[in-house]
């Protein structure tokens, strides 16, 4: 370990891997609200944040626990879920006079095609300008869930969580279909 006059004792909240604060202050030079994304094991956290010097406030938020008023059965945290949560922040902060944003994906790494990337095609499609590339975006396959469906038919016994909800993994692409309809009506 290193010692001595000249070490720096790195902040907390990067010893602790939770802040890339060179990032962060790059995002935050910009003055513009950044929409944050963020997926647990169990569900997908979206919000868009505005700084401020006594901290940073939130201006609208999506969860994908949400979706369940909409009628979604299937899980929280997969890509159509994904999708659909940043569909639900995109209209609410259209709703709410935001049309202009940047992507805030903290710690992830950025890979194509990965659910970060479904949510902001589901903010994108609801009207929220983000500026992106469309080549890192999830195709429309895998959005409206016909990669659950096809793996569905390999190992239906897997799938007994989306059956006790009273949804058939093979119906998925329609029911992502019929909840997105509910959101922008």
């Amino acid at each position: 370990m290193a010692k001595g006059p000249r070490y720096r004792v790195p902040y907390r909240r990067r010893r602790e891997g939770k802040t890339n604060y060179r990032k962060r202050l790059k995002l935050l030079l910009s003055e513009t609200p950044r929409l944050v994304v963020r997926i647990t094991n169990r569900r997908v956290i979206t919000q868009v944040i505005d700084y401020s010097p006594d901290g940073d406030r939130i201006l609208i938020s999506a969860d994908s626990k949400e979706l369940e008023k909409f009628g979604w059965k299937g899980d929280l945290n997969n890509t159509p879920a994904c999708y659909l949560t940043g569909l639900l922040i995109g209209k609410k902060a259209v709703d709410a006079g935001i049309d202009y944003a940047i992507l805030d994906i903290g710690l992830k790494t950025p890979s194509k095609g990965a659910r970060v990337f479904a949510v902001l095609k589901g903010a994108v499609d609801a009207g929220l300008n983000v500026p992106h590339s469309e080549d890192i975006l999830p195709d429309d396959a895998r959005i409206r869930g016909e990669h659950v469906a096809e793996y569905y038919k390999l190992k239906p016994e897997m799938f007994s969580e989306y059956e006790k909800r009273g949804l058939k993994p093979s119906e998925l692409p329609n029911h992502v279909d019929e909840v997105k309809s509910k959101i922008l009506g």
